[in-house]
């Protein structure tokens, strides 16, 4: 399974009630944060997700309502006694801002792995699982990332009894892993369909935000503003607002779209849910603390 948790749906400014950009992923005993705004490890605590268990911190950009939690972040891993690396990815530019930011934070007792993303793509795992960067439509350059949880195929026991796999195996062999000499390959079908979790903020509506959220099981988006009469400062800052952002999550055929990263202009969340919901009728409007755990999809005859 699959939990996301909002922890920050802020832009530019953090509102009492609205913390900075910030979302967490977390499959297993472990975390992927997605951007560090201010507040961010405020809402950690408040909202259940530990600091400790973030194992992958994924940067959109470097504006510094994404980044400017991270050196508080750092030294409460530390005061807590990390010691495993941690893996930090961004665009082009993230060797230098750690460098700053590790100046504030002082040495830390553990490594920081940075992959700078060139033309912000690239595919590569981190402990929860293969991540997709892709090229947003920004002032800066700036990612977004696809998060997926892959499933092995389905579990066939007739190859099992053919091949004369003991009963004690199977269990095993269905969740990739081999054992007793036998391998997975030998009664598993093809992959089946996993989960996948888009985070696209801050970006104007583009095709590569397009593919990525093709049949997203959660696309989180930028909906910094809330009516059309707000348009050309979407365009001119390279936003979304959230009528953009419903008939994206609807045209990528999203299952479910929360809409995130608020102008802080934006009091009432109604009337840009509204503006969503006409093109994307499931649309939610995100808040902090928001949470979702998403299972694989059920299906009839599957061995338990």
């Amino acid at each position: 399974m699959m939990t996301v948790t909002l922890l920050g749906t802020g832009g530019t400014q953090p509102l009492p009630d609205r913390a900075l950009a910030a979302a967490s992923v977390t499959v297993g005993g472990s975390t992927t944060l997605l951007d560090c705004g201010e507040g961010t490890q405020t809402a950690a605590r408040r909202w259940g997700v530990s600091p400790f268990k973030m194992d992958a911190i994924l940067l959109t950009h470097y504006h510094g309502d994404h980044v400017f939690g991270l050196p508080g972040l750092w030294q409460t891993m530390a005061a807590q006694g990390r010691t495993a690396p941690l893996v930090m990815a961004g665009p082009p530019g993230l060797t230098q801002l750690v460098r700053a930011l590790y100046a504030v934070a002082g040495p830390l007792p553990f490594e920081l792995r940075l992959k700078e993303l060139e033309d912000c793509r690239g595919v590569f795992e981190v402990p929860t699982g293969p991540v997709e960067a892709f090229p947003l439509k920004h002032r800066v350059p700036c990612c977004g990332y696809a998060l997926t949880l892959p499933r092995a195929g389905r579990f066939d026991p007739a190859r099992a009894r053919a091949a004369g796999i003991p009963l004690r195996y199977w269990s095993v062999l269905q969740s990739g892993t081999p054992v007793g000499g036998f391998f997975p390959e030998q009664v598993l079908g093809p992959p089946r369909r996993g989960l996948k979790v888009v985070y696209a903020t801050d970006t104007r509506p583009c095709a590569a935000l397009r593919r990525a959220a093709q049949d997203a099981d959660l696309l989180l988006m930028d909906s910094t503003y809330a009516g059309d009469d707000d348009l050309p400062k979407a365009k001119l800052y390279g936003h979304s607002t959230c009528r953009e952002t419903g008939a994206l999550a609807a045209e990528s055929g999203a299952r479910r779209l929360w809409l995130t990263h608020y102008s802080a202009a934006v009091t009432d969340l109604s009337p840009g849910l509204a503006a969503a919901r006409e093109r994307f009728p499931a649309a939610q409007a995100g808040q902090d603390g928001m949470t979702l755990t998403m299972h694989f999809d059920v299906e009839e005859g599957a061995f338990p």
